[in-house]
């Protein structure tokens, strides 16, 4: 079995990087792999760190219908026995096309939670032979929009809990380079800046939560589109201001999170939440909103809480409620990472594709 990937994101965001892992772990167990990414990504320098095949393309998005042609190119050279698509940005239709041309069975991951209508949802998903979904909000979703049960599977994202784990031996470099005092909490976010991450929820509770909490610093990690206006909302609001701090794209978060007081994450729609993942691995306690996959990782009383998306007034109160009690956060924390060990291992998360390849492959046998 020799298996192709395609991942059109530059970034090494959360499914970017739940394809190296799942390359890794394929490769470790004796499954060839190679992977197709944009120039210049992030991903193609972590894959050939790996050892591993990498082809990089132009892929220009949704109206980049020459990606049918370049991907069928690459098929025919590598020749794979099936071919795994995990990004949306033209990679999902378009490399559908390709494979289907090609007559390599295709495997689509969904890593999004937002809705499609109906028709549209018909058409697209007829293109590839199975639908592996991040959650099973994801799950739900597509059922709705009409796939049969029968072509999707869930398979959890998976967090590295070697590399994330509750070590705070960087909480005084991390409190120097970002100026905390020693008496202040620390409540972070990492979310690319995109509106349906839920950082204007977050802003809407903070007067709330610092009103009773007056030490508390907010970090917000990530980029996006929406880190300037952001940046001018907190700089215009004096009770912000000083409080509230854009902290950058950070690739040492696994050194950083577990520096934190809390996760926010008021999400109004969200896949699953690779960021989730990683701080219930370090040990902190997540506030997010009950949205998508969030609620498959935080679970109310056992190691964090939920609220309603855009619900200010209720994150606030659940913001302060665990600020009050430094007990529970420890209990949340130590339950948050029993949790992710549990149920979002990388080896289930491989074990999980790898088993859908191989009934694909029977199939068609």
């Amino acid at each position: 079995m020799k298996v192709l990937h395609v991942e059109a994101g530059k970034h090494l965001y959360g499914g970017a990087l739940q394809v190296v892992f799942l390359m890794r772990g394929l490769a470790a167990r004796g499954v060839p792999v190679a992977l197709a990414c944009p120039a210049g990504s992030a991903i193609a320098a972590a894959v050939r760190e790996l050892g591993l095949p990498v082809h990089e393309m132009p892929m220009h998005g949704d109206a980049d219908i020459g990606l049918v042609g370049r991907l069928g190119r690459l098929i025919r050279q590598e020749r794979p026995d099936l071919l795994h698509l995990h990004s949306r940005r033209g990679c999902d239709t378009w490399g559908a096309v390709a494979g289907r041309l090609q007559r390599v069975p295709v495997v689509l991951s969904r890593r999004v939670d937002n809705p499609e209508s109906r028709a549209w949802a018909a058409l697209k998903y007829r293109l590839p032979d199975h639908v592996v979904t991040i959650s099973q909000g994801i799950r739900q979703v597509l059922l709705a929009e009409g796939l049969p049960a029968a072509r999707i599977t869930c398979v959890p994202s998976a967090v590295d809990t070697q590399q994330y784990r509750p070590d705070r031996a960087a909480l005084a470099d991390f409190r120097a380079e970002y100026g905390l005092a020693p008496d202040e909490p620390v409540i972070g976010m990492a979310a690319q800046f995109i509106e349906r991450k839920g950082h204007a929820t977050l802003l809407d509770a903070m007067p709330a939560v610092l009103a009773r909490h007056p030490r508390t610093r907010v970090l917000l990690f990530g980029q996006g589109p929406l880190v300037e206006p952001v940046r001018a909302r907190i700089e215009s609001d004096e009770r912000l201001r000083g409080r509230v701090q854009l902290a950058g794209f950070r690739r040492d978060l696994d050194r950083l999170l577990p520096c934190l007081d809390l996760l926010a994450h008021p999400a109004h729609m969200e896949g699953l939440g690779v960021a989730l993942l990683q701080a219930a691995a370090c040990g902190v306690p997540i506030v997010g909103g009950r949205a998508g996959g969030i609620p498959e990782i935080v679970r109310p009383g056992l190691n964090g809480e939920l609220v309603e998306p855009g619900d200010a007034p209720g994150l606030a109160a659940a913001l302060t409620g665990l600020l009050d009690d430094p007990a529970r956060r420890a209990r949340y924390g130590t339950a948050g990472r029993a949790w992710v060990e549990r149920h979002f291992s990388i080896d289930a998360m491989v074990e999980g594709n790898l088993a859908v390849y191989r009934r694909l492959l029977e199939a068609r046998r």
